[in-house]
C-alpha cells in the first residue's frame, strides 16, 4: 500500500518549489517523462470493472516499462483521523510487450498521458518521493511528441510513500509532517479534495528566489 496526497501550483513558481525541495531533501532532482496508459477490461473480464496503468519512462535511455494497479483507499475512524490517503498499490517491472498481453486478455485503452518533470526520492522518516510535473494529453494516439498540457499554467505536485499494514501510521506521520515544509507555496491534501492554489505563493516563490540569489524578471 502507499499513502499519498496531491496538491497544484503555477508553472511560474516550480523553480522556488524546487529550491525548496532541493534543500529539503539533500538529494538531486530525477528528471521524469512518463508515457502513462489506462487499460480497462472489457466485459468478458466480468462485471466489475478492473483498471491497470502501464507506465513508460522515455527519460531513459532505453525506455523501461511497468504496470501499476491502485486499489481502493482505506476506509472507517482510522483513515478519516490522518491527512494522508492511504491506498492498495501494486506495481512491478515489465517488458516492452506489456500492452500486446493486457490486450489479449480484453483490455481496452481508456486514455493516456504524458507527464513531465522531475522527482525527488529520500528518507525522512520513510521513505518518500516528491514528484512535479505538468499533465498533458495526447492529440493523436500514443503521439507523446504532440502532447498539450490539461491544466496550462499549472503542475501536479505528488507526495507518495510505500507503507504496510503494519506501519501505515508512522509512514503518514512522516508525510504529513514533511508537506509543512511546503505549505507556503502549496497545500497538499488527500486525492480529490484539493483545495487550489494558495494564496501566499507568490510572496514564498518571491521570497525563495531572492534568498537563493535568482533573479526573477
Amino acid at each position: 500500500m502507499e499513502c499519498v496526497v496531491q496538491g497544484i501550483i503555477e508553472t511560474q513558481h516550480v523553480e522556488a518549489l524546487e529550491i525548496l525541495l532541493q534543500g529539503l531533501c539533500g538529494v538531486h532532482k530525477e528528471r521524469l517523462r512518463i508515457h502513462e496508459l489506462c487499460l480497462k477490461s472489457g466485459p468478458n473480464l466480468g462485471h466489475v470493472t478492473s483498471e491497470v496503468r502501464v507506465l513508460c519512462d522515455l527519460e531513459q535511455p532505453d525506455p523501461t516499462w511497468m504496470v501499476r494497479h491502485i486499489g481502493g483507499p482505506m476506509r472507517g475512524s482510522g483513515a478519516d483521523q490522518i491527512s494522508v490517503l492511504v491506498r492498495a498499490m501494486v506495481e512491478s517491472k515489465v517488458s516492452k510487450n506489456v500492452l500486446r498481453l493486457f490486450y489479449a486478455l480484453g483490455y481496452k485503452l481508456d486514455h493516456e498521458l504524458l507527464r513531465v518533470g522531475f522527482a525527488f526520492h529520500f528518507q525522512r522518516g520513510a521513505s518518500i518521493t516528491v514528484t512535479v510535473s505538468s499533465v498533458n494529453k495526447m492529440l493523436k494516439l500514443h503521439s507523446t511528441d504532440e502532447a498539450v498540457p490539461v491544466t496550462p499554467g499549472i503542475q501536479l505536485v505528488e507526495v507518495t510513500a510505500l507503507a504496510s499494514s503494519e506501519n501505515y501510521t508512522e509512514v503518514a506521520a512522516a508525510v504529513s509532517s514533511f508537506c509543512e515544509h511546503l505549505a507556503p507555496l502549496l497545500h497538499l491534501s488527500k486525492p480529490g479534495t484539493s483545495t487550489g492554489v494558495v494564496s501566499t505563493a507568490a510572496a514564498a516563490a518571491a521570497s525563495l528566489m531572492s534568498d537563493a540569489g535568482v533573479t526573477t524578471l
